[in-house]
């Protein structure tokens, strides 16, 4: 155990939220393993297992800017997979500060996580100087203001995970019969700039976005089957 094995630390990561449910509910990572932050620190995996199963989700704390006099909601599931920590939370919106909080996320004007946590054991690459978090005990993940791990986010939105790019094209093409090219114009530019400059006849459009929409339930409700 290192010398700061005791000390309270703090990482951020980002959420990138279109919506969240009426309840308040809402999901994503707060953790990706084998990511260097900005602070020279990756989590590797496992790193919270001890301390998820000593305290479960309800053991951990739902914070606004890590301040203990601010619980806005609990976690209701929290737990490691092959990519990170994976949270889902509802914010208690009987509480001001969690409807204020409710209200920031969906304007986009608050767009952060960050867990709080202590380093158990540590391993530092004298060459990089990368530390190498191997246990945390983490005790609190809060909903702040700035990022520490850009590339970790949220896919999560309305309960259900979005499509990555490559899906999303594969999808386009597969179910809503658009050609390569169209499908990435539709990923890049929007469904108007397909409906736009594609010879099309009248009212295609309208079905087109609604294969779209089917698509997307589909593999939403094929991606909840298999978790």
């Amino acid at each position: 155990m290192g010398a700061d094995a005791m000390s309270c630390e703090r990482k951020y990561v980002d959420l990138v939220l279109g919506d969240v449910e009426t309840d308040g509910t809402f999901s994503g990572y707060a953790s990706l393993f084998g990511k260097v932050d900005l602070g020279k620190d990756v989590v590797e995996r496992g790193a919270f297992a001890r301390s998820l199963k000593a305290r479960g989700a309800s053991g951990i704390r739902m914070l606004f800017q890590h301040d203990p006099n601010e619980p806005i909601g609990a976690w209701t599931e929290i737990r490691e997979d092959a990519r990170g920590l994976f949270v889902r939370g509802r914010l208690a919106k009987d509480v001001g500060r969690a409807r204020d909080v409710l209200n920031l996320m969906r304007g986009g004007a608050l767009d952060g996580l960050s867990i709080g946590f202590h380093a158990v054991r540590t391993r530092r690459d004298a060459a990089s100087g990368v530390r190498r978090i191997l246990e945390a005990d983490l005790w609190e993940i809060s909903i702040v203001t700035f990022p520490m791990l850009p590339e970790a986010r949220v896919e999560t939105v309305k309960g259900r995970r979005l499509p990555t790019i490559r899906e999303f094209e594969s999808w386009l093409r597969r179910d809503a019969g658009l050609t390569r090219s169209e499908a990435r114009r539709v990923i890049s530019k929007g469904f108007a700039s397909l409906v736009g400059g594609r010879d099309a006849a009248a009212g295609s459009e309208a079905a087109l976005l609604e294969t779209i929409r089917q698509a997307t339930r589909m593999i939403n409700q094929t991606r909840k089957s298999l978790t």
